[in-house]
């Protein structure tokens, strides 16, 4: 059964990794909206001074050329819509000494792509913050990605919440309130209800109003 943490549990988890030998991987998942970008951002704050870094899922989403050739580019965001095995690849990389520094993709949320080679995690970092919607999704190939994971949390959010977290992040991207209830009902809600219902059970539980 998961733990239920709030935001000082976390870093106080984190820290237990951080003193652990080698490099180790946080995975903090969560729906759409539920806030998974600023937490990893306040939880590297926590740690200034630590060798920490952040890996998003969101860099290995596939570019709109390939997801329209697939017929998939309107449900951008859904579980099929990434390169898994691109993210499986970066994350055994990252766990082999050998390797030194790894680039990394950032995906761009002002430009809706993905940068390749965004970031440079170097072989300093100790700890990394890996985020994403489906970092524990049961569906394949989902699951290949635990075994580079030492810890996994799930942010808890309450459906009402996403969806008004939602509305705004599209009201702020110029969307007509037509295309944002589309966005929401064909898509972001529907994803996170996947997260919700076919996720493992995390190690820890973050609640919303302790993780913002």
């Amino acid at each position: 059964m998961a733990s239920t943490v709030g935001f000082d549990g976390l870093v106080t988890v984190a820290r237990g990794l951080l003193a652990r030998p080698g490099r180790q991987v946080l995975a903090i998942a969560g729906a759409p909206g539920a806030g998974k970008s600023t937490l990893v951002e306040k939880l590297a704050e926590a740690l200034a001074g630590e060798p920490v870094a952040i890996l998003p899922m969101d860099g290995y989403h596939y570019d709109d050329g390939v997801l329209h050739a697939m017929g998939r580019r309107p449900w951008k965001g859904a579980p099929d819509t990434f390169d898994v095995g691109g993210l499986r690849t970066t994350l055994k990389r990252l766990r082999d000494p050998a390797e030194g520094a790894v680039a990394v993709p950032v995906f761009d949320r002002n430009l809706e792509i993905s940068r390749g080679s965004a970031r440079i995690i170097g072989p300093e970092v100790r700890l990394i913050l890996a985020e994403g919607n489906y970092l524990l999704l049961k569906r394949d190939p989902w699951p290949s990605l635990r075994a580079h994971f030492d810890a996994t949390v799930m942010i808890d959010v309450p459906e009402a919440e996403l969806k008004r977290r939602l509305r705004g992040r599209w009201v702020g991207h110029g969307l007509t309130p037509p295309e944002i209830d589309t966005k929401l009902e064909d898509n972001d809600l529907p994803n996170g209800r996947v997260v919700i219902g076919e996720s493992i059970a995390p190690d820890y539980l973050l609640r919303a109003e302790q993780g913002g």
